[in-house]
């Protein structure tokens, strides 16, 4: 497929809660499009710092990767000013209401669904475990995933908290991302990009043991 999209990146800062704690936290937010349309992954902190990223191209969706506060504290404000729809998967909904009691989402997203931008698609991969209603995106075309809070430059993501749970993230992780093409990047819910074959060793060493 021939595609015109392209991936941009912008960074936010706010804070995470659950479980009685709170905790300043620097977020990416994924934007992926052309000079016309786009999709916003993450709408995390700042809808004005989205708005101006997206600089007047129509937004098509606002697809949230989990449902945890720092990952669409943004979303309503950024779905009332652009028109466009936010998909989350339902197993997040309690989460979700915790930080948006008011205001349910638009869509769902659910395993194997594809949604069309600027001439790719990206691949809806429910990997539970850092939430029960994470997904990961994964772009072909652009050889990338968007991971979430599921697979960081290092390893999974959290799972101490409500809602998660060490053994679902790695099978998760396995069943999913780790068949993935090596030079897959993976852009991540925070810090720094990865990819799928500079991740699988040490993942694999978690599988081979039983976590």
């Amino acid at each position: 497929m021939t595609t015109g999209a392209r991936i941009e990146h912008l960074v936010t800062s706010g804070t995470f809660s659950l479980d009685g704690g709170t905790w300043d936290v620097d977020n990416n937010v994924w934007i992926v499009g052309d000079d016309d349309e786009a999709l916003v992954i993450d709408a995390a902190h700042d809808a004005d710092a989205i708005v101006r990223a997206l600089g007047g191209r129509t937004l098509r969706a606002i697809v949230c990767t989990h449902a945890h506060n720092d990952h669409i504290d943004a979303a309503p404000e950024l779905a009332d000013r652009t028109g466009a729809p936010i998909l989350l998967h339902t197993d997040d909904l309690p989460l979700w209401k915790q930080t948006h009691p008011e205001r349910l989402p638009d869509g769902e997203l659910a395993d194997g669904q594809r949604i069309p931008v600027a001439g790719t698609e990206l691949t809806v991969l429910h990997t539970p475990g850092h939430a029960p209603g994470a997904v990961c995106l994964h772009a072909p075309d652009l050889s990338a995933l968007f991971s979430g809070d599921t697979l960081f430059a290092g390893g999974p993501g959290a799972t101490g908290r409500s809602y998660s749970d060490f053994p679902t993230i790695i099978t998760s992780i396995g069943d999913r991302l780790l068949g993935l093409p090596e030079g897959t990047v993976v852009h991540t819910g925070h810090g720094e990009t990865t990819t799928v074959g500079a991740e699988a060793p040490h993942l694999q060493e978690w599988i081979d043991r039983g976590f």
